[in-house]
This record gives C-alpha cells, sequence and structure tokens, in this order.
C-alpha cells in the first residue's frame, strides 16, 4: 500500500512538472508570437560601422534566437519629421517594441511614445537630458517619462579615461580630443579622457611632458575645414594621437593622420577594422559602450514579462563587473588589442581600481577636470 501511495506521488508530481513545464513553454511561445521588434536608423544606415549597425545587428540576432519578428525602418531623411513617420510606419505594421538608437529621437519619442501607450520604445543613448529639453521645447514643462519608455545613457567617462589613461601608459605624450558637438555624452568622453591622461601622466611623474589639445568641430561628420584643423595639429603641432569623437567626425582626423602615420582613438564601437582602413595599424583602440549588451538585456526582460524593471526610466549604465570585464557597459575592446607597452592586464587590474572606487572619476560636464598636464582648449572649429 505504501508503494502505491508512493508511485501515486511520484506520479501526480511528474504530471505536475510535466504541466507546468507545458504552461512555461505555452508560456513563452504566447510571448514570442506576441512580441514584434522594430528598429529605426537615426541619420544613418545599418552598415554605418557604429551605432545603428551595433543596434541592428544585436536586435536581428536576439530576435533570431528567439523566434520573435523583427524589421528595420530607414527614415526618408535626417530630421524629426522623417524619424517620427519611420517610427509610425513600424507601429501600423503591428511593431510593438521599437529600438531607437541615438539622442536624435529624444523629440520623437515625445511625440509618439504616449499615444501609442501599448507599444514598447528602447531609447538608447538618449538622456534625461535629451528627452526633457524636447519636452520643454514642445511646451510640455512637467513632462514625465511614460512607462512604455526605456533610455539608457553610459557613463562615457569611464571609457574615455580607460582610452586616456592607456594612450598614455602607452607612450604618447601629445595628445588631442576632437569632439562633434558638446552634448553631454561627447563632453563626458573627453574630460574623462583628459582625466585619464592626467592620472597616467602624474602616476609615471611625466605631466610636464604631457600636452592635450581638446577642440569641438561643431557637426557630426567630418569635411576639408576639420580635416584642416587636424592637419595643423598633426603637422605643425605634433599631436601623436587623436581621440575622435562623434558622429563620422573621425574620417576627418584619420585622414589626416594617415599623411604623417599618426594614430587615432575610436569611439562608441570597436572602430579598429574603420580605422586601419586609413593605414595599418592607425587605430590605439576604442571607447566603446555596450549597445548590444543593452539590447539583449531590455529585449530579455520584455520577453520574460519583467518589463517593470525598466518602465519609465533612463538608466546610466557603466561597470557591473571587476572581473568579468567583457559584461561592463563601458569598456576597451580586447579582441582587437594592439598596444604593447599597456597590455590587457594592464587594462583588466584598471578596471578593477575604478570599479572597487580605488580610482575617482568625474562625471562633471560643467567645469574642466583638475589637471596638472598641459591642456589647451580651443573654440569650436565651425
Amino acid at each position: 500500500m505504501k508503494k502505491f501511495i508512493i508511485s501515486a506521488v511520484a506520479v501526480a508530481m511528474a504530471c505536475f512538472a510535466f504541466v507546468s513545464c507545458s504552461k512555461k513553454a505555452k508560456s513563452n511561445e504566447t510571448a514570442a508570437a506576441s512580441v514584434k521588434v522594430a528598429m529605426v536608423t537615426d541619420s544613418g544606415d545599418i552598415n554605418d560601422q557604429s551605432f545603428n549597425q551595433t543596434t541592428y545587428a544585436a536586435s536581428k540576432a536576439f530576435c533570431e534566437e528567439n523566434n520573435l519578428a523583427f524589421n528595420y525602418y530607414k527614415p526618408a531623411g535626417d530630421s524629426t519629421a522623417d524619424r517620427i513617420a519611420s517610427i509610425n510606419a513600424a507601429i501600423q505594421d503591428d511593431y510593438n517594441v521599437v529600438v531607437l538608437p541615438g539622442f536624435l529621437f529624444a523629440e520623437a519619442i515625445v511625440e509618439t511614445a504616449e499615444l501609442n501607450s501599448d507599444v514598447k520604445f528602447i531609447g538608447l543613448d538618449v538622456s534625461e537630458f535629451d528627452i526633457m529639453s524636447a519636452a520643454e521645447a514642445k511646451g510640455k514643462k512637467d513632462w514625465k517619462i511614460p512607462q512604455n519608455v526605456f533610455c539608457a545613457v553610459y557613463e562615457e567617462q569611464i571609457s574615455g579615461y580607460m582610452a586616456g589613461y592607456a594612450a598614455v601608459k602607452e607612450g604618447f605624450r601629445h595628445l588631442g580630443f576632437l569632439g562633434g558637438m558638446a552634448v553631454p555624452a561627447v563632453i563626458k568622453f573627453g574630460f574623462g579622457y583628459v582625466q585619464g591622461i592626467n592620472a597616467a601622466a602624474e602616476e609615471m611623474g611625466i605631466a610636464k611632458d604631457v600636452t592635450v589639445e581638446y577642440v569641438y568641430g561643431g557637426q557630426f561628420y567630418g569635411d576639408p575645414q576639420i580635416k584642416a584643423s587636424m592637419d595643423g595639429w598633426y603637422k605643425n603641432r605634433g599631436v601623436e594621437v587623436v581621440f575622435a569623437c562623434g558622429g563620422g567626425i573621425w574620417n576627418s582626423a584619420a585622414d589626416a593622420a594617415k599623411d604623417i602615420g599618426a594614430k587615432v582613438i575610436g569611439v562608441d564601437v570597436d572602430q579598429t577594422a574603420q580605422i586601419n582602413k586609413y593605414a595599418d595599424g592607425m587605430c590605439v583602440t576604442s571607447a566603446t559602450k555596450g549597445l548590444g549588451a543593452t539590447v539583449k538585456a531590455v529585449l530579455g526582460a520584455i520577453l520574460s514579462d519583467n518589463w517593470s524593471t525598466y518602465a519609465g526610466k533612463v538608466e546610466s549604465l557603466g561597470l557591473v563587473s571587476a572581473t568579468e570585464i567583457e559584461k561592463n557597459y563601458v569598456q576597451l575592446p580586447t579582441e582587437t588589442w594592439t598596444m604593447k607597452n599597456f597590455t590587457v592586464e594592464n587594462y583588466k587590474s584598471l578596471v578593477a581600481d575604478i570599479y572597487n572606487k580605488k580610482l575617482s572619476i568625474s562625471s562633471d560636464i560643467a567645469n574642466v577636470p583638475a589637471h596638472t598636464v598641459t591642456l589647451n582648449i580651443y573654440p569650436n572649429i565651425k
């Protein structure tokens, strides 16, 4: 009798487990069937080797792995109206999750999110400043971010710091920073870069021998005038490496660097391949943001019905591990590492020191960082 009872219980438990697993599987299938993901490009295309391409690849890969419908939309032009039109087209095609890479989408989010409460909006590199400025420009002074919106920003000052620190440790003594427009993300990259340069120089006792040239181009693309400025830096002032930060403005730095065998530091994504097309070995490193990791995390939360973790928030993403460096949202890429004097092991130690608060990096964008190296700041090129 006891054996029969035990067997009956075992059968009941097995049936319960089977039913539970079946329900879970069915729930996942239902979730997959109901989630449709669209990505809208900003002012570029999915082959821009930057924000759009990284976001597209991450969104597409996640959707393929999880059997989700996916498509991307390219606006007809570079305007908020064009971006809104593409968002609306995606929604009309029944896509209920829209991934939007770049601060240019701030105004479009303000315009469309409240009107489409059943659609989830994921803004990458869209800050609270971007969103609230766009809302105020529309006369919405007390506007609050809707619950169907999540925006991620990144602690650019950390990866900027890493790039500057690494460059000095590698042996560069005359460095430059070419920003696009003086928006918060670009300023954080630049000020972090200065802090890293200064910290490494002071550690090495060479602050008096290190110089930084610093300027904003006033736009997010290169042109002959910006190249001419970089020519002046490289050829006349002896600048060895420029951190080019802001859309396609890096092209002007690379175009100038190739003429004399100088170097460039990339930004946002690992730009080694595209920078090295100008000259082999031109790219020193890149100060990156974890766009792909963000896409994977947020889409995963939606699929597992955990959107509430992100709903109505703007989160600043930075370091999440002292040892598993590939999980961090800001980093230097190690797969394409070429530096000799500053090694990957040195980099790992730097990450651990930053994560464990042994090093302090300011995110202040209102005040130039304290420094003992020579820092020359110039008016915008344009």
